[in-house]
């Protein structure tokens, strides 16, 4: 496993709440939309076992022609060990990234692509949106639905909607306005319905799309495949 030592560079405050650390690109780092890593702090690997309180699993909220790895995240006042240590580092510091890959490229099947988020999960879809903006081939449009309570919406100047372009970028305070939402896109029996957000987001969100017809195939999950068994029981996943 190749582990890539790499420097903050910037650090952007996209809410009260959210940061983006965005990194120098290591030498022979490649990556793609929909992108995950694993993000560490110093001192994680310095013993025989890996401290896992100092690693989290992280998407990628940049593309490689922005030049920086965009790290987003969350960070409350009352916080885990590794969120802590987050929120006090500066530019130039020094972070871990390994085992990168990606469980949710986007499709390009001639459908519309539905994209829907919990909160910072958005951060997950930026890469995705930005791609198909550059590129529309093999995908007739894309809806973005993100619920997030505290109004505070992430990256306003990419979630517009672009009606030229085929986008609708829609947001919404509360899971019952989302879940909602998510019925009427459902009557697109032949969509694709991209899924991010905590578990149980996950399995509440998977229930009222299999509840209006659409079909396991048809959702995409930020998941490694052996973890899809829990998600969709009923049958094995892509």
């Amino acid at each position: 496993m190749q582990i890539h030592w790499t420097k903050i560079n910037q650090i952007i405050e996209e809410t009260p709440e959210v940061r983006t650390y965005m990194l120098d690109c290591p030498e022979g780092f490649v990556w793609e939309e929909g992108s995950h890593t694993h993000f560490a702090l110093e001192g994680f690997n310095a013993e025989d076992k890996p401290n896992r309180s100092l690693i989290r699993h992280m998407s990628i909220s940049t593309l490689p022609h922005e030049n920086s790895i965009g790290i987003t995240t969350r960070i409350r006042e009352q916080c885990s060990e590794f969120k802590s240590i987050l929120r006090n580092m500066q530019v130039g510091q020094e972070v871990a990234i390994f085992k990168t890959h990606s469980n949710v490229p986007l499709k390009r099947e001639g459908k519309n692509v539905y994209l829907l988020s919990a909160g910072v999960g958005l951060a997950t879809f930026r890469p995705l949106v930005l791609d198909y903006l550059q590129k529309a081939d093999g995908v007739n449009q894309i809806h973005s639905l993100n619920v997030d309570s505290s109004k505070d919406f992430l990256f306003p100047a990419v979630f517009r909607s672009a009606p030229d372009k085929k986008f609708t970028a829609q947001f919404v305070g509360s899971r019952t306005e989302y879940y909602e939402e998510a019925k009427k896109l459902a009557a697109d029996k032949d969509g694709l319905f991209y899924v991010v957000g905590s578990d149980e987001f996950l399995a509440q969100t998977i229930d009222v799309l299999r509840g209006q017809g659409i079909e396991p195939e048809q959702i995409m999950l930020d998941k490694h495949e052996q973890q899809l068994d829990e998600f969709f029981p009923e049958k094995l996943k892509v």
